[in-house]
């Protein structure tokens, strides 16, 4: 029904179904479990793990063994090169898990970065991930395992081996979704045998498999995460995606000097989450943007940062548990505030927009959803 905020228009469309939209409200009442097996994953080992992954993140790294760490990557000038998560497995081994479009990017930025005794083994063909997430992942969870994964006994950001079944899997409770529940990295042999497992045991639940365009689209932009390709990228600084945390990490890194100047310096832009008021078209049907769209002012003028750009939506698409369409923008600093209203400019008609949140205030909830922690994106 409407709850999947139909699309009439077949170019809106074409990119998209209504079964994501579906998918992401079952995530949201119930569980989803999803295939991530495109992740690339690749350990940084030896003696030097710590001081070589330290000197590559802006997180810090030198954490205790089990803990997990979501940290931008940044070039020397202050860019971003990845996001990604790193956790730390030993004292001597650290686990880095990334997206598969940018993953060995990701392992050669590492590979050509290492310094002391350390080296890089790829573990992307050993390891499949499957996602669990949504209020009953607990429960579901809870049915094929004796290990405590209470709140207390597995806490947010951690990571530890544990036994579903009679398969050993590396799990880690963090949400790039914004609800409760584990990435599980699963020896590949035994992928599909989780899978099933998982899909049973959630079965009282009604957990229903969950596709990309939920874990990609609208399970982060409800939350107001962030992605590499999207919202960052080389030409975007910590600042302005607002992820910067109240201090910097005494040690080097790459990056960290231009990194330290951006803090000081007031940002040239500001990333912003919009939602479209008003869908209907000139010719009467409801369009709904796609990314890409120049944001204009209210009667169509035009909007210039502090580095010269236009302001374009970096990501579009639905929220299906707030029932709004929402855009991702980098706005001049002089227009994020919110309430703001605007418009995006699609197929040549002027649709009316307003923010909702800025990076520095975060995304605006409905009430009663259910959000996992803020990870304060690193």
């Amino acid at each position: 029904g409407d709850a999947v905020m139909p699309r009439e228009h077949e170019w809106d469309s074409r990119w998209w179904s209504p079964i994501i939209n579906a998918e992401h409200l079952a995530m949201r009442e119930r569980a989803g479990i999803v295939d991530l097996s495109a992740f690339a994953i690749f350990d940084i080992v030896g003696p030097g793990a710590a001081e070589a992954v330290q000197k590559i993140v802006v997180a810090q790294a030198a954490v205790g063994e089990g803990r997990v760490i979501y940290t931008p990557v940044l070039d020397a000038k202050g860019g971003f090169r990845s996001d990604l998560t790193v956790m730390r497995l030993a004292h001597d081994r650290y686990r880095v898990v990334t997206g598969g479009a940018h993953g060995m990017a990701d392992l050669k930025w590492f590979a050509d970065h290492l310094e002391g005794n350390a080296q890089v083994v790829d573990q992307t063909s050993a390891f499949t991930t499957i996602g669990l997430w949504g209020p009953k992942a607990r429960d579901i969870l809870g049915r094929l395992t004796d290990d405590d994964i209470s709140h207390t006994g597995f806490p947010f950001l951690s990571c530890r081996t544990v036994e579903l079944g009679n398969v050993a899997v590396l799990a880690s409770r963090i949400s790039y979704v914004g609800e409760l529940g584990w990435e599980l990295y699963v020896p590949m042999e035994q992928g599909a045998r989780v899978w099933d497992l998982l899909h049973e045991a959630g079965r009282p639940d009604g957990a229903v498999p969950v596709g990309i365009g939920v874990y990609g689209t609208t399970g982060r932009i409800e939350k107001g995460y962030h992605a590499y390709g999207f919202e960052l990228d080389g030409e975007r600084t910590i600042v302005e995606a607002g992820m910067q945390r109240p201090k910097v990490k005494a040690a080097d890194f790459i990056g960290r000097e231009a990194y330290v100047a951006q803090r000081d310096q007031a940002p040239q832009t500001v990333l912003c989450t919009m939602t479209v008021d008003d869908h209907t078209s000139a010719g009467g049907g409801k369009r709904y943007m796609l990314g890409g769209e120049p944001i204009r002012t209210r009667d169509g003028g035009a909007l210039t940062d502090g580095h010269g750009h236009h302001p374009y939506v970096t990501t579009a698409g639905s929220a299906p548990s707030l029932g709004k369409h929402v855009l991702m923008p980098y706005l001049p600093p002089d227009q994020p505030a919110v309430s703001n209203q605007l418009a995006a400019s699609y197929m040549a008609e002027l649709y009316p927009v307003t923010a909702e949140s800025t990076a520095t205030t975060g995304p605006r909830r409905a009430s009663g959803e259910r959000f996992e922690e803020d990870v304060g994106m690193f």
